[in-house]
């Protein structure tokens, strides 16, 4: 049809998929949006964009954002700090729930386990990467994991490659089938931040501007909530 809208593009990280699914892209699409999301891990959006893909607007880690308002590629006046995340720990429903209440006992589960999914290239892969090492525990646990190049560890408990999934909790939460245990305890745990703006020459950016105005209304944050996650407005 000839008024219908543009279709608004945007390259989102993982971390939001319950939270969009359950009701941001809803209510976007009721109030006469259209979207198509990329849902990638923040590592392979920045690529993207370097390599000279584009989009309407993007959400990534905030340290992410920041290169991007330093070099230009997004409106800084549009940028939103939009949920904070914390890693965690899951395993199969119905499983028993192992000890990670202590950095101790974190390291007792991780080399008991048979196998441990993590991603290659997820803010939480990389930084649970980095963790093993401080731990002590980087060839024990390495020997045996199951590292996936992107997308949702989890998946793994369900086929029954690995018996512990290590990731955002909100994106654990994404994925029938599985119990998250809980966050990693408070001195291996880190809190990420991630942010949305308008890209430079978005070629829908009325749309772009009404999508970001969603994300921090009342009822987004009861969904980034409810789906393991914390408003960062």
């Amino acid at each position: 049809m000839a008024n219908e809208r543009p279709e608004t593009r945007l390259k989102c990280a993982l971390v939001v998929r319950g939270a969009f699914d359950a009701h941001v892209v809803p209510a976007f699409e009721a109030a006469g949006g259209r979207t198509t999301i990329h849902w990638a891990p923040t590592t392979v959006i920045m690529k993207t964009l370097s390599e000279g893909e584009t989009a309407d607007a993007v959400l990534v880690l905030s340290d992410a954002m920041d290169r991007l308002v330093a070099e230009g590629r997004v409106e800084p006046e549009s940028r939103v700090d939009v949920v904070r995340s914390r890693y965690g720990i899951a395993v199969k429903a119905g499983a028993p729930h192992p000890d990670i209440a202590t950095v101790e006992a974190l390291k007792r589960t991780l080399v008991a386990a048979r196998s441990v999914a993590y991603s290659r290239t997820g803010a939480s892969g990389i930084y649970f990467a980095g963790l093993l090492p401080r731990l002590g525990l980087a060839e024990a646990v390495n020997a045996k994991a199951t590292i996936i190049p992107q997308g949702f560890t989890a998946e793994k408990l369900v086929s029954g490659e690995a018996d512990i999934a290590v990731q955002q909790i909100s994106e654990l939460m994404v994925v029938p089938g599985i119990e998250v245990v809980g966050p990693l305890p408070d001195p291996v745990q880190e809190m990420t931040t991630f942010a949305a703006a308008i890209l430079r020459g978005a070629t829908d950016r009325d749309g772009a501007a009404r999508f970001l105005a969603g994300l921090t209304t009342p009822r987004a944050a009861e969904a980034y909530r409810t789906s393991g996650l914390e408003p960062a407005f």
